[in-house]
């Protein structure tokens, strides 16, 4: 059965990356925040760095849209899930750039034009004037059934100058900009921007909305936002905390396993999805810290994403008592899933930047050291070589990949064969060992929603067994 139904929402491009989508989309929702509005904020690609800024400005879980991982199905189906009174879609780079040079493939103009959303296009408008409109209705006119909504000019000079860029551009219209130097910028590191963990966030979110009241249209993209055309769709939204808690109770009522999950400042690059599927599935997911839990309870699983662990990679190492439960763990025949920092801590060591060794689980053999060159990034599919804990061989999923490190170990990867996107070429990847697997890939799980069911009901059968696994069992 299909529901015709109505989400407020924009999406939010740029010209280019460094525009200024971020910082205007965490002061644009505070200051919708400030009128009453429900907001949820989602981020297109595969950025798990800036949803933990959303996460900050909204106070609500930020989940990826990415239309090179995810189906259009799959989606609008996750927009529809989550959406809010009024939601906003942070695009990734460029408006038009993604994972094809020549096609709209992976791009935000391809969300918004799957998800039906308004585009606000974002510009830096320093030492610029009349020649706006030329940059604006370029991108306007260049791909046939992308239109914009409004355009906001960041880095204006003052407010006449933003007035002359107007008059300049009446159509699409220039909905605000934000003065340069006029609030905080945010710091940067080796993967982008520190996560929002990591700082005091709350000061530069309030700036930011206090600059977007000042400089911007704020009742014009609200309505801009409800302009957007209803979707037809069969899924049902979860409209605000209240029915996620309600969710969140039938999960635990139809509970299957429980899961621990590495959330702390060293492990915290998750797909939101990838969360929201276990626990459809069934899977309590339990919260711990690496770096400061010394134990963990009863668990049928652990998985542990990316982050920074060569960041933290001596405390880590220090937290022995801990090391040892997650060995008593995996000796127990208890699955675990790790991906690119989580294979670094299964790794039996990280060398870090300054060439200090840290020894960490030693469940993977090999060595994860750190690079000052980029080791890999982009787009690949994944196809199981053997059976793993998420699934039988030949279970193929999406993902993509980002790291400074590289893995050095005595024996060949054998649990994946993975095409990377951008070229075409096949490479082994995957590390497994018993009811281990580890692997540099960041899974996106929406793009295959069996892998998810296959890591619960292994979890599952965990849990109701109690047995030690067994050598030799095929995974």
């Amino acid at each position: 059965m299909h529901l015709h139904s109505h989400f407020p929402r924009l999406l939010i491009g740029g010209v280019s990356s460094g525009v200024g989508k971020t910082t205007f989309t965490l002061g644009l929702c505070r200051a919708l925040m400030r009128r009453g509005l429900g907001v949820r904020v989602f981020k297109c690609g595969p950025d798990y760095l800036d949803p933990t800024y959303h996460r900050a400005a909204s106070g609500q879980p930020v989940h990826n849209l990415d239309s090179w991982l995810m189906s259009a199905a799959a989606l609008e189906d996750g927009f529809v899930r989550h959406a809010g009174e009024l939601s906003l879609i942070e695009g990734v780079m460029g408006l038009f750039d993604g994972a094809s040079p020549t096609s709209l493939a992976g791009s935000s103009a391809e969300i918004a034009g799957w998800l039906k959303a308004p585009i606000v296009l974002v510009c830096d408008a320093s030492g610029m004037a009349r020649s706006v409109a030329a940059l604006v209705q370029g991108f306007d006119r260049f791909e046939p059934g992308v239109s914009l909504g409004g355009v906001i000019c960041n880095r204006i000079g003052s407010p006449g100058h933003l007035e002359l860029l107007r008059r300049a551009c009446p159509q699409p219209p220039v909905l605000g900009g934000l003065p340069k130097n006029a609030a905080p910028r945010f710091p940067e590191r080796h993967l982008g921007l520190h996560s929002a963990l990591e700082l005091e966030l709350e000061p530069s979110i309030e700036a930011w909305a206090d600059q977007v009241e000042q400089h911007c249209d704020v009742p014009a993209l609200i309505e801009l936002a409800r302009s957007a055309p209803a979707l037809r769709t069969s899924a049902v939204s979860s409209a605000g905390p209240t029915s996620e808690a309600a969710a969140g109770k039938q999960s635990a009522t139809a509970r299957r396993c429980r899961i621990a999950v590495a959330e702390d400042a060293a492990f915290h690059f998750y797909y939101e999805a990838n969360l929201h599927l276990l626990e459809r599935a069934g899977a309590e997911l339990v919260r711990f810290s690496p770096l400061g839990d010394a134990t963990l309870g009863d668990v049928d699983g652990v998985y542990i994403g990316g982050g920074y662990p060569e960041l933290h990679a001596a405390r880590l190492a220090a937290n022995t008592s801990l090391l040892d439960r997650l060995r008593d763990l995996a000796q127990q025949g208890t699955p675990f899933y790790a991906e690119c920092g989580g294979l670094m801590y299964l790794s039996d060591a990280i060398v870090a930047r300054d060439g200090a060794s840290h020894p960490m689980l030693g469940l993977i053999s090999g060595t994860a050291t750190m690079k000052s060159e980029l080791q890999a990034l982009g787009y690949v599919e994944v196809e199981t070589r053997i059976d793993t804990v998420l699934g039988p061989a030949g279970t193929r999923f999406r993902g993509h990949q980002f790291r400074y490190s590289r893995f050095d170990t005595p024996g060949a990867p054998e649990a994946y064969s993975m095409r990377v996107a951008r070229t075409g070429k096949s490479a082994p990847e995957g590390y497994t060992c018993r009811n281990v697997l580890a692997s540099y890939v960041h899974a996106h799980w929406a793009s295959n929603p069996s892998v998810a069911e296959a890591f619960v009901l292994r979890c599952e059968r965990r849990r109701r067994s109690g047995e030690r696994h067994e050598p030799g069992d095929g995974s």
